[in-house]
């Protein structure tokens, strides 16, 4: 039966292969499960039911991808999403949680219709390369100073907006040892480095009084606080426009850049470099996105962290789907998710950071005609605590600096249009 639905054989793995590279790649995104609900649970929603909501998103969207595509390729709500939606959204621009889950709603409805019809391939073309760089960047940027937020490192000042925080006290000093715990570990090729650094400062906390213990498993929690509450008229308002598209273009950059390293490290693309099943891997996650803001949950997307299973064989879906029973089994670990103490994941959040932080070294620095829009973008998006503002800006700002420098030619149908939609989005705001 696994043979017919995955043609196991016909990838060149085998089950016991298949299992391996699942677990590996549940080691090293499991993190999300205890950093998205603490996130989350910040904007007023329950703790447990975003447990909840996190791990079923997560498996839903491992089932899609690893039963209808077929690929290795595993999913769960996404980091600088989640940030997004609870800095940006919610406490930034006073949105209720509700509306920034109709948000969500809309974004992955929008991604499925573009996926259906086959016009992704259209708008990644039209959007400059420099400005998707500009984006991941900009949001790396943006979970850096919110790891820092979170430890304290990084305090309110009257005088300057920010200063450095009391850095000789526990909380700071254990983020700073989760960090540099993920990076000996990581380095080491550990593929659960950042699990265990989370892990490793949760019970030097314990130890040092910080925290108290409350269990490690339980009956899965309650969650009718956040099932189909999203609010969709709320997310219809015209000053929402930006947040829609916001959470719609970083999931369609992310998930196809995600696909393509994916697809190319397990040997699944043509010679032309073209995917099979193409459309049912971006249905998987735009369908996973829809689910996850229903049950509770910010956007779901897919982990460039599937490159770990694939590295260890995986070729298949099975892949998927065993990350997918994983992330059902955590249902049950919601005491220890409650015990884990922000300074725990700010380790976590900090090194995603700097790993989005490496597209400036793709950024053709010599040209400042693109060296100012990625500019932008990388300082406006954590000062204005918002991606929607950071991509908004960022695109205003290539377009304004392209024809003004005569390179008007480079400016798509598709950027002028967007550039009109934010710049009548800020007059209206």
């Amino acid at each position: 039966m696994l043979e017919k639905l995955f043609s196991i054989k016909h990838q060149g793995s085998s089950v016991k292969t298949e299992l391996i590279a699942g677990f590996t790649t549940f080691l090293t995104m499991v993190y999300i499960v205890f950093v998205n609900p603490a996130m989350l649970a910040q904007t007023g929603m329950d703790f447990g039911a975003a447990f909840v909501a996190t791990c079923i998103a997560a498996a839903i969207g491992c089932f899609i991808m690893g039963f209808w595509a077929n690929y290795p390729l595993a999913l769960a709500p996404g980091m600088g999403l989640n940030a997004f939606f609870t800095y940006g959204v919610v406490l930034g621009m006073g949105y209720s949680w509700q509306s920034a889950l109709g948000a969500v709603f809309l974004s992955g409805c929008i991604f499925l219709v573009l996926s259906l019809f086959k016009v992704r391939e259209w708008i990644i073309n039209a959007i400059p390369l420099v400005l998707k760089q500009a984006i991941a960047t900009g949001i790396g940027a943006f979970l850096a100073l919110i790891a820092l937020k979170n430890a304290e490192i990084i305090v309110a000042s009257p005088a300057t907006l920010v200063q450095l925080g009391d850095i000789t006290s526990a909380g700071p000093l254990l983020a700073i040892l989760s960090f540099f715990v993920i990076a000996a570990l990581m380095f080491r090729d550990v593929k659960s480095g950042v699990l265990i650094s989370i892990f490793i400062v949760t019970i030097a906390a314990w130890a040092l009084g910080l925290i108290e213990y409350q269990g490690i498993v339980s009956a899965p929690p309650s969650i009718a606080p956040t099932i189909m509450q999203l609010d969709i008229a709320g997310a219809l308002e015209l000053s929402m426009l930006s947040v829609v598209f916001a959470f719609l273009f970083v999931d369609l950059f992310d998930t196809s850049g995600t696909l393509v390293a994916v697809t190319q490290k397990a040997g699944l693309a043509d010679k032309q470099g073209r995917m099979p099943r193409l459309g049912r891997a971006l249905s998987a996650d735009s369908t996973a996105t829809i689910a996850g803001s229903m049950l509770g949950t910010s956007t779901t997307t897919s982990y460039i962290e599937s490159v770990s299973g694939v590295s260890v064989g995986g070729r298949t879906g099975l892949t998927a789907v065993v990350v997918g029973v994983c992330f059902l089994l955590m249902t049950f670990f919601a005491p220890l998710a409650q015990m884990i103490p922000a300074y725990a994941t700010a380790g976590a959040i900090l090194y995603v950071a700097v790993l989005m932080l490496q597209n400036l070294k793709l950024v053709n620095w010599d040209d400042m005609t693109d060296a100012i829009p990625v500019s932008v973008v990388l300082l406006m998006t954590p000062l204005t605590f918002s991606i929607a503002h950071g991509i908004a800006l960022g695109f205003i700002a290539y377009t304004a600096v392209k024809f003004v420098c005569g390179k008007k030619d480079e400016i798509t149908i598709s950027v002028w249009v967007l550039t009109v939609l934010f710049l009548v989005k800020f007059a209206l705001s």
